[in-house]
């Protein structure tokens, strides 16, 4: 995608997104650039900020957090992962209120007594609301803010105690200063922390396979340990790849099958169905050299078009292989070169049906490709297989001709059968 920048200056999405990075790279600020939409989606599916990432569970928050800013080091170091951050767990200032059961008894005061003294004092208590035409405003009684934001003050709240005498709250509580989780996250009963990433130059799948990989090998060496009960579980939108790639694993040959199935009924011969079989990785090799130049990665996207391209890539050959076997009828073959002289009539005649079917394919996809609007980045991914695997595919126009005569040519030779010779050598 290319935008026309105020300046009228013609700029990438990647240049916008290297100028951001430059431009947020601050002490303490961890950015990470993903699509609105996508990130709802993403974070809705696997509660991580990112596309993919790492879940780390276990019983610890401190543990946890060392062991993503451990992930965080090993991660950077896998090709195409960027935006890695882990979450800072532990580092966010409380003032915890420890209540000495010991003293609240020897003063005779009640325990609940002295936590409501602490929540109405700090938090604050709503006794009632004042009603103002519409407007409805709470009545919240505490302490006044120089009083609550005192570190120092805070020991002389004073505690009611049954005798009507006041006692500071110090007398009753142990006040301490200590750091702790700036956010709690759970899931299966287990704390979690996330390390998250994403990435714009690989597909997903192949980048957390690498990371599996690199950490499984970190943690074999001795150089990444994992606590007893602590387990890494892995998260994000490649799981949905992965889930696509299971199903596209059992479809694509069920695909290839069926076509090959067709073939055969029509032509009833398994070596001419094989020849314009040949057309289907004659045009997937051209599909994943269009990939490679165009700069895409494989995505369901990708594979739905490789599904629409393996029924198109026969075409050709289909034309070829019917006019051969109506020209082969027709024509009186009785050796070598009137095998030869057949195929060549039947080669020529056949060049401007089997270019129309592919220009006809390539030029019908070429306003998808040129695209840049809503929906071009999921559209030219379904594009471009078929139209670099039916350039590519033009070859079948030489390849099945000649493999064609060529097998006429040993069944000649040997004295096989064949319906279409007058006679046998």
């Amino acid at each position: 995608m290319r935008l026309i920048w105020p300046d009228k200056r013609t700029i990438t999405k990647k240049e916008i997104l290297d100028d951001l990075q430059e431009r947020t790279a601050i002490t303490g600020v961890a950015p990470t650039w993903l699509q609105p939409i996508q990130t709802r989606v993403v974070m809705l599916q696997s509660g991580l900020r990112a596309m993919m990432g790492a879940k780390i569970f276990g019983d610890d928050l401190r543990e946890i957090e060392q062991l993503g800013l451990l992930l965080e080091q090993i991660i950077k170091e896998v090709p195409g992962a960027t935006d890695v951050i882990a979450d800072r767990i532990v580092g966010k200032p409380y003032i915890e209120f420890n209540i000495n059961r010991q003293a609240v008894a020897r003063y005779g005061v009640n325990l609940q007594d002295v936590q409501d003294v602490i929540e109405t004092a700090i938090g604050g208590v709503n006794l009632t609301w004042t009603v103002e035409g519409r407007e409805r405003y709470p009545i919240r009684v505490r302490y006044m803010r120089e009083l609550r934001d005192n570190f120092d003050a805070l020991p002389k709240i004073l505690v009611p105690t049954p005798s009507g005498a006041q006692i500071p709250i110090s007398q009753v509580v142990d006040i301490k200063y200590v750091i702790g989780p700036a956010m709690i996250k759970s899931e299966d009963s287990l704390l979690v922390g996330y390390v998250t990433f994403n990435t714009r130059d690989r597909d997903e799948v192949s980048v957390v396979e690498d990371a599996q990989k690199l950490i499984a090998d970190k943690i074999a060496k001795g150089e990444l340990k994992l606590p007893k009960g602590y387990y890494i579980k892995w998260a994000g939108q490649f799981e949905n790849q992965m889930r696509a790639n299971a199903r596209l694993s059992m479809l694509l040959p069920l695909c290839l099958f069926v076509i090959f199935f067709i073939l055969y009924l029509q032509f009833r011969h398994i070596p001419l169905t094989l020849v314009i079989f040949l057309a289907v990785p004659v045009c997937f090799a051209g599909s994943f050299i269009f990939l490679y130049v165009a700069g895409f990665n494989l995505s369901v996207a990708v594979w739905v078009g490789f599904i629409a391209l393996f029924g198109i890539a026969v075409d050709d050959g289909v034309v070829i292989a019917t006019y051969m076997e109506q020209s082969f009828e027709k024509l009186h073959i009785g050796g070598i070169e009137d095998i030869r002289k057949a195929t060549i009539y039947a080669g020529t005649r056949r060049i401007r049906p089997v270019l129309m079917t592919t220009v006809t394919t390539v030029v019908a996809l070429l306003p998808v490709l040129l695209s840049t609007g809503r929906g071009s980045d999921v559209m030219k991914p379904m594009a471009i297989p078929s139209f670099g695997g039916m350039i590519v595919e033009l070859i079948t126009l030489f390849v099945v001709p000649c493999c064609y005569c060529a097998f006429k040519e040993l069944k000649w030779r040997f004295g096989w059968h064949d319906r279409h010779f007058n006679r046998k050598p």
